[in-house]
């Protein structure tokens, strides 16, 4: 019987899979072409599954070299013997596995220079075409020995355009991180020292075609694994629709579908509900994994990514995306970001949430603040949340606590307290994210689940009557879109006045929708006499 898969190469036989043929169809077109390239993703985005399939659609036109630099030794990366007869040994290993003929013809002792190995390349491509595929190669990625490798794939690519030799037909590259990227990542990691004028992203691999090839899964393929699924078992569950929440959620990342599923299957007592896909997300929210451990890896190794998260899930602004800026290349590559409608957006909402999480808890910890067990038990019990409760909570506890602190800095945290804040309600019951669709500068919405209820409650800085109007007007909209009566707007007011800051709520009727209106500040008094 087949499941889902989360680890490793997926197998049709053995795992439900998504059908995306379309995709590699427009890889083999690259194969066609002659082109070379590299498959960047982040970990678990399906690239060792996609190089199989691949592998199966062009085996029957041209010879197929697939090997992986996950388990090679790292002695094959010290010298340009021990890589040119390593590389030779793989290749050689690969095609003997595939019970394919030709392995011996990959063994020669006497290739122990690139120039050797490049006289090589030109005498066995020269009458057959062969395509060779290289897996995890960021494990060579800190090797000067790989990137002159490259250097010599790219002389003889070169070369067989100007009519001059042979070599192989295309050859592709799997991994993290962007062959461009990959001198950076060794002066990161110390194997590498620039010398007098060269580039930091400069690269051997500048012959490569851009890879645009879209590797999430669109609602499509998630309903082609369900339809598979739902052959076997039966459940009745409402393909399109499961399809299209998963989608919702993951925004396609292959890992995080097959992750949800999985739940649902083997945890979830097959729940193929709504439901059923909330309650996987909360187990996936606490979840232990590799993708996870790298994404806060990677964090805590680049400050300067980890402020640009901070930015787009608990930060106070809206930040522009620019293919140029080296920190948003990275998040791009890791899988962390992408450009959506030109600002820079977390790649789907369960990342955000975590990462989010993640913040919170670190402010949290800092601040060494407590909410009452009974407080929490009044608001968030086993049936519903209060919500106006919660609320009214929050505006007490935000004057308390913060009356008195640095408006800059209120201002800059602001979000951040209120998911800080929130988190204790609904751990383990609920979850929450940011409505980034619709993020500006001036407002954030906040979409809480709790069991079968939903809040939609707006974020907002005080920026005069009009302002706070054009709010009440803003979530209509976005109420009627959700189907909902009743929303929540929370203003963070920071004028200079004699008012106190003292906490205002009041329940406003705007167009037939019922709006909580509170608005909380603080104590202007305090901040003008000094008091920090």
């Amino acid at each position: 019987m087949r499941d889902f898969n989360v680890t490793g190469l997926c197998v049709p036989n053995l795992h439900y899979m998504a059908d995306t043929g379309e995709k590699v169809s427009r890889i083999v077109q690259f194969v066609e072409k002659r082109c070379y390239f590299s498959i960047n993703r982040g970990r678990q985005y399906g690239k060792t599954t996609t190089f199989s399939l691949l592998e199966k659609s062009i085996r029957d036109k041209y010879s197929v070299i697939r090997i992986s630099f996950e388990a090679v030794s790292d002695s094959m990366f010290e010298t340009e013997n021990n890589f040119c007869q390593g590389f030779l040994s793989t290749c050689s290993t690969s095609i003997s596995e595939r019970n394919l003929p030709g392995a011996g013809d990959w063994i020669d002792s006497s290739v122990t220079t690139f120039d050797a190995l490049g006289n090589f390349i030109n005498k066995i491509c020269s009458d057959k075409k062969i395509v060779l595929m290289i897996d995890e190669v960021d494990k060579a990625s800190n090797n000067v020995i790989f990137l002159k490798f490259l250097g010599l794939l790219r002389d003889k690519y070169l070369k067989r355009n100007d009519g001059i030799g042979a070599t192989f037909q295309s050859v592709i590259l799997a991994g993290v991180y962007d062959i461009k990227n990959l001198k950076h990542k060794m002066i990161l990691a110390g194997t590498h020292q620039l010398q007098d004028g060269e580039k930091r992203l400069n690269s051997p691999w500048n012959i490569a075609i851009n890879f645009n090839v879209d590797m999430s899964l669109n609602e499509k393929e998630i309903a082609s694994m369900l339809t598979e699924y739902e052959k076997d078992h039966h459940t009745g569950m409402n393909i399109e629709a499961i399809a299209a929440e998963i989608r919702t959620y993951t925004n396609g990342y292959p890992y995080l579908v097959s992750g949800i599923c999985r739940y649902i299957e083997e945890e979830l007592n097959k729940d193929w509900t709504m439901q059923g896909i909330q309650n996987a997300i909360k187990k996936m929210l606490i979840e232990q994994s590799t993708l996870f451990d790298d994404i806060f890896k990677n964090m805590n190794s680049y400050p300067d990514l980890k402020e640009l998260l901070r930015e787009l899930t608990v930060g106070n602004r809206v930040c522009k995306y620019n293919a140029d800026n080296e920190t948003m290349q990275f998040a791009t590559m890791f899988g962390i970001i992408e450009e959506r409608d030109g600002q820079a957006a977390i790649h789907n909402r369960i990342f955000e949430i975590r990462i989010a999480n993640y913040f919170a808890s670190k402010k949290e910890t800092t601040d060494k603040w407590c909410i009452p067990g009974t407080s929490i038990r009044a608001v968030a019990g086993k049936e519903n949340f209060d919500m106006p409760m919660f609320l009214e909570k929050f505006a007490n506890h935000y004057y308390e606590i913060y009356r008195e602190k640095d408006i800059n800095f209120l201002e800059r945290e602001c979000r951040l307290l209120f998911i800080t804040y929130l988190q204790p309600y609904i751990n383990g019951t609920g979850f929450y994210h940011l409505e980034s669709e619709i993020r500006d500068d001036e407002r954030t919405d906040i979409i809480i689940d709790y069991l079968t209820e939903q809040f939609i409650v707006e974020l907002k800085l005080w920026h005069g009557k009009t302002a706070h109007e054009r709010a009440y007007e803003q979530l209509f909209g976005y109420l009627n879109s959700k189907n909902k009566d009743t929303g929540y707007l929370l203003t963070f007011d920071f004028r200079k006045t004699k008012n106190t800051g003292k906490p205002k709520l009041r329940w406003v009727n705007y167009q037939g929708k019922k709006i909580f209106d509170v608005m909380v500040g603080f104590d202007c008094r305090a901040a003008q006499s000094g008091r920090k």
